[in-house]
């Protein structure tokens, strides 16, 4: 996933060079809007497949459009994510025999870069690629389902931390979308954005199994949401999850986009 970030970066400079060296046309459009589609994550319970075990996503922003090449918004998203050993094709995973799930809400500034001129209302510039790049804090808070019931995972310790994880964080979204006009006042368009995190433990999941003999944080509940494999009990200081590599998860979906009237007449560069 690093290697998705640095590229799309490069794309970012790139693309921001190319639009400045073109002509500037400014204007001011304020729109509200809002998205519906899925979340999903990738880390220690899902390494690698996109898109797996998406759940339901929503959320609304306000963007603030003052070139046609370019716009800034702010807004909220809201979705689960969740893992689970048992789905996977790795014999090791379904040992492991871990699970979660999790609420994300996050509050996101970001900033996006249009491949085309674009406005809605206007029928010469009705669509156009982008791509986004901004910054984020979301809330998030993994619970496990043991004997059919979800428990909260920070609180218990699992891997023996003499402290818990924050369970309030900050990330970076970036990714690639499409809109077009439908209508003099409406656009739609679709969105794909990963989040690039700076923690291992949206899944509660990262390092070894702790000896819970030795232990400080030594709880007997604890225990039966630590190690749920097959051979429970025999795992003590080995790998429960991969703390090399940090939590990502992901947001996707159509967004509907709705511009605002004011009375206040747009401001151009040059007459067009």
């Amino acid at each position: 996933m690093k290697s998705c970030l640095y590229i799309f970066l490069l794309f970012v400079v790139l693309s921001s060079n190319l639009f400045s060296q073109g002509r500037r046309r400014n204007f001011r459009q304020h729109e509200v809007g809002f998205m519906v589609g899925g979340a999903y994550y990738i880390g220690d319970l899902n390494p690698r497949k996109q898109f797996n075990l998406t759940q339901p996503a929503a959320g609304a922003f306000y963007r603030f459009t003052p070139n046609y090449r370019y716009a800034f918004r702010a807004g909220i998203n809201w979705g689960n994510i969740m893992g689970d050993d048992s789905q996977s094709d790795d014999p090791d995973q379904v040992q492991r025999n871990l699970n979660f799930k999790s609420q994300i809400i996050e509050y996101n500034i970001i900033a996006e870069f249009n491949f085309l001129e674009y406005r809605i209302s206007n029928d010469k510039y009705k669509f156009t690629s982008y791509l986004f790049l901004g910054i984020d804090v979301f809330s998030h808070k993994p619970k496990a389902n043991v004997n059919n019931k979800w428990t909260d995972l920070e609180p218990l310790h699992t891997e023996g931390q003499v402290k818990g994880y924050k369970l309030t964080q900050v990330s970076i979204p970036f990714g690639i979308g499409a809109k077009m006009n439908v209508s003099k006042q409406v656009g739609i368009g679709l969105e794909w954005g990963p989040r690039k995190t700076f923690t291992d433990y949206l899944d509660d999941v990262s390092g070894t199994y702790p000896d819970w003999e030795t232990t400080q944080a030594f709880n007997k509940n604890t225990i039966k949401f630590t190690d749920r494999s097959k051979n429970a009990g025999s795992n003590v200081n080995k790998m429960r999850g991969n703390p090399r590599t940090k939590d990502w998860y992901f947001f996707f979906g159509i967004t509907l986009n709705i511009k605002l009237n004011f009375k206040a007449p747009p401001c151009y560069s040059y007459n067009h």
